[in-house]
């Protein structure tokens, strides 16, 4: 019983830090322990630094994104079909994806195979789901810059329920990596 409380501590510590440093890159980790509802001496019994944190914070970040894209299922489908629930998937990640474009964490970051999904897209191309003269690179680009964008809308207009952002974004998309008519 006592691993399970040492798991859930531990794990809203990560999520506090999440929220928080996806809002203010520099939050102390006073703030952090707060919003995490532990003491400050708690929070260093699990992450002796800032750093052992942040660590933590992009392993976690790593995680849910490998996840994301399992849950997108994306052998399933033409190449766009799997981009677009790839693209749902990771909308329902925010704070960390805001992290994630605020540069924090860096490296742990690419634990995202960006193999796999450069092979979404040339499914994409080889199925005519994807304009084919849209290079790999751009496509994904474009799909980090749209979430980016989603996230900033919903953050700036409070009248934008979350389905209706979603929408936009996979409308964007949608429409962006179609071939043009023949």
């Amino acid at each position: 019983m006592t691993s399970g409380v040492k798991n859930r501590t531990r794990q809203a510590i990560v999520d506090a830090a999440i929220d928080l440093l996806a809002g203010n890159p520099a939050c102390s980790l006073g703030d952090i322990a707060a919003a995490a509802q532990v003491g400050r001496t708690t929070l260093h019994r699990y992450f002796g630094e800032r750093a052992d944190l942040l660590a933590a914070v992009a392993a976690e970040g790593g995680e849910r994104l490998v996840r994301a894209a399992a849950l997108a299922d994306l052998e399933r489908g033409t190449g766009g079909e799997a981009l677009l629930r790839l693209c749902r998937e990771y909308f329902d990640l925010g704070s960390l994806l805001s992290l994630m474009f605020a540069g924090a964490g860096g490296e742990c970051w690419e634990s995202q195979d960006e193999q796999c999904l450069v092979a979404v897209v040339e499914r994409g191309h080889a199925d005519g789901s994807i304009d084919p003269a849209l290079p790999a690179d751009w496509v994904l680009g474009l799909l980090w810059s749209q979430l980016y964008a989603a996230w900033e809308y919903l953050g700036q207009r409070r009248d934008a329920s979350r389905h209706h952002v979603l929408d936009l974004l996979t409308r964007t998309l949608s429409n962006a990596l179609r071939p043009p008519p023949a």
